[in-house]
């Protein structure tokens, strides 16, 4: 994969993150281990942790943080300050130590092709979000969303489908 483009200072991106072609990634974000696809663009304060796939076409916008277990595919829309969890039950120590990643699973989440997550979303791991769907600002999201599902809500609820919207 080529070398992305750069357009502000003061990001951390490591060297073990893939880069497609065309990518362009904004200041003031924290990349590592992950891989970004083609034409891809990443938003400023954004972190994106390893073991995260980023499709093709991909508009991540700013404060959305994508967590170890993510998988984006192609042409998603990522609104801003979206969250990503990839742990059920998260803990700081177990058996009066830091916890380590030997200590916990990651549980991965899959968004499909198209989906669009609005502002503010809270993605709970274990999900997949269908092809096309589209997730209201602030929806969070427990349970699979069918293809081209819109939801909304706390948790979300699908409200009605898209009419190719």
């Amino acid at each position: 994969m080529s070398q992305q483009k750069i357009t502000a200072d003061f990001s951390r991106i490591a060297p073990d993150v893939r880069f497609g072609r065309d990518v362009k990634v904004f200041g003031f974000v924290n990349l590592y281990g992950c891989e970004i696809g083609d034409e891809s663009k990443i938003g400023c304060f954004v972190e994106i942790q390893k073991n995260a796939k980023i499709g093709r076409r991909v508009k991540v916008s700013s404060h959305t943080f994508i967590c170890e277990g993510v998988t984006i595919e192609d042409e998603v829309f990522i609104g801003h300050g979206v969250m990503f969890i990839n742990d059920r039950y998260p803990r700081a120590a177990t058996a009066g130590g830091l916890q380590t990643e030997a200590d916990w699973s990651v549980v991965p989440t899959f968004i499909r092709k198209g989906a669009s997550l609005g502002s503010g979303a809270v993605i709970m791991c274990g999900v997949t979000v269908g092809e096309r769907a589209i997730i209201g600002a602030g929806a969070v999201v427990t349970k699979d969303v069918p293809p081209d599902a819109i939801v909304a809500g706390v948790p979300a609820r699908v409200l009605r489908k898209s009419e190719g919207v």
